[in-house]
């Protein structure tokens, strides 16, 4: 039986790295799509490193011993990698900030075991350790063991974070996958959890390693990259041949009579000030079909949907936030005022679209005055 789980494990890893390969250097949705690569990517080593450590890295002694200086299993990466690819699959706009790459930090508790080994070793060969491995291979066997704790935890906290955001932005199209993505996650988080309680009880630790192994958790990965990659390669290349295109003109007439309407719905009825504006619901409002909208806006104005939107709830932030009375409140209180659904999406776009941060324009414009 180990023999067909290993050749399923194997199987997984190596389709894996294929569809994260192909996904990375697809062009459409291209920050999207290499997000995806990077979590599929991620899944695929964890499950190689799972095979190699079960057939002792294929009988080569040199590979075990460079194994050990190389994190492998990367799990603190997965949360933050399936959050900001549900973000970048339902904002077109959205890009990899500071703010972002900062969320990946706590990777590094991922790599505590190879920089332990790596002393090690080091210490050994400069004089400075005694050859005497016994109690590191003990720390770094208990730490890898409580490790799935935070890594677990993190996966958790992000799919509930994908979660909310989807239901906070309701994307017109894609929800569907999306949604089934958040659900597959949900379901392996819950198989893991039930997996990790006996397994971080330290007198079950053994026992479950020798009667289950970490089989239940890897089958449940493997399936998981299985669809997966097909899954997203699938969606990846229908946006690439069905995305529709908005470059054919518009009657005058229809632009004309569209902007009008648009105009009004956002500078009469405020639209904007509705955190959960989405085409479709300007398409409502409006009576003008979705695809109509994007024409128009590409064509004449040279902006997306969300683009459009934001630049009035900029611009109404703007005038908040000079008032003598905007002191008291903070840029999220504004920002939520100005039809911002959350603080993280509203400090991207201020400074796309500004250039600078809420409190640096807030300062020259003061200077100014």
């Amino acid at each position: 039986m180990k023999g067909l789980f290993h050749t399923i494990i194997l199987l997984g890893a190596i389709q894996g790295f294929i569809v994260s390969g192909i996904l990375f250097f697809t062009d459409k949705r291209r920050t999207a799509n290499r997000l995806l690569s990077a979590f599929i990517f991620l899944m695929a080593m964890a499950s190689f490193a799972l095979y190699a450590w079960e057939t002792n890295w294929f009988g080569s002694r040199w590979l075990v011993f460079i194994a050990n200086f190389l994190p492998l299993i990367t799990g603190m990466g997965f949360g933050p990698l399936l959050y900001f690819y549900v973000k970048a699959f339902t904002d077109p706009a959205f890009k990899m900030g500071r703010m972002e790459r900062l969320q990946f930090l706590p990777m590094l508790i991922d790599v505590v075991p190879s920089l332990t080994s790596v002393i090690f070793v080091t210490g050994v060969l400069t004089g400075a350790l005694r050859n005497k491995p016994g109690p590191w291979g003990i720390f770094i066997d208990t730490y890898n063991v409580y490790a799935d704790i935070p890594r677990w935890a993190s996966l958790a906290f992000y799919t509930l974070l994908s979660f909310r955001w989807l239901a906070a932005n309701k994307p017109v199209t894609g929800t569907g996958w999306l949604r089934q993505l958040l659900w597959a996650m949900a379901i392996f988080e819950g198989i893991w959890l039930l997996y990790l309680v006996p397994y971080v009880i330290p007198r079950y630790t053994d026992l479950v390693l020798e009667k289950l192994d970490w089989y239940p958790v890897y089958i449940p990965l493997t399936i998981l990259i299985y669809w997966l990659g097909i899954k997203g390669y699938i969606i990846s290349h229908q946006q690439q041949i069905a995305t529709p295109k908005n470059d054919t003109p518009l009657p005058a007439a229809t632009i004309d009579t569209a902007l009008v309407q648009l105009t009004k719905a956002m500078e009469d009825d405020r639209l904007y000030l509705n955190t959960e504006l989405t085409l479709q619901v300007m398409s409502q409002h409006t009576g003008i079909p979705p695809k109509t909208i994007s024409a128009v806006l590409n064509q004449h104005l040279h902006k997306n949907f969300n683009e459009y939107v934001n630049g009035y709830r900029v611009a109404l932030f703007k005038e908040k936030v000079l008032q003598e009375d905007a002191a008291q409140l903070t840029f999220a209180g504004i920002a939520y005022d100005c039809g911002f659904a959350s603080p993280a999406t509203f400090q991207r776009v201020f400074k796309q679209l500004t250039g600078m941060s809420p409190s640096e324009f807030r300062k020259k414009s003061l200077e100014i005055s």
